[in-house]
């Protein structure tokens, strides 16, 4: 397991990251106790290992003009790993689609998709979704209100695990 690599300065580095990736170095070292060319070099190795993949701002979408978000449950006709694959592909090349999650169950894929308006998203549902190889099935939801968005991961849960498991 990648945690036992980790030891709590990593993990500690790694939670307030996740809460502010903006701050600078010599902020993050005073959070998580050690001095700032340490830290930097920890940081840089936790880039370079694949924990950090990337920096990004949160954008507030329906402020930004997408009014819209749809969960879209995705059918296939075939599970081959050369269709999964294909699909896949598809969706990384549509601006609509956020997020593309394989699953297991009564569905094999949802999609997380914004769109700026009803008619927009129903133009890349029946024009592009609808229409791609090997779909069978496709049920959509209109989200409503979103009660909790919170990206990345619980350290805190991590934590508990950790001092429970020692």
């Amino acid at each position: 397991m990648v945690t036992t690599r980790l030891d709590p300065i990593d993990r500690k580095i790694l939670s307030e990251l996740q809460d502010d990736g903006r701050m600078t170095n010599v902020e993050l070292a005073r959070r998580v106790g050690i001095s700032a060319p340490p830290c930097l070099r920890r940081v840089r190795t936790l880039e370079e290992s694949g924990l950090i993949g990337g920096y990004h701002a949160d954008v507030n979408a329906r402020e930004l003009g997408f009014e819209v978000q749809v969960f879209a449950m995705v059918g296939l006709d075939s599970q081959a790993e050369s269709e999964l694959s294909a699909f896949e592909a598809r969706c990384r090349k549509w601006p609509l689609v956020r997020e593309c999650h394989m699953l297991n169950g009564e569905v094999d894929f949802i999609l997380k998709c914004v769109a700026p308006d009803l008619s927009s998203f129903q133009s890349f549902l029946t024009g592009e979704l609808l229409t791609t190889a090997n779909v069978a099935s496709v049920k959509t939801s209109l989200v409503i209100r979103v009660a909790k968005d919170e990206p990345g991961v619980p350290f805190d849960v991590l934590e508990e695990r950790l001092n429970r498991d020692a």
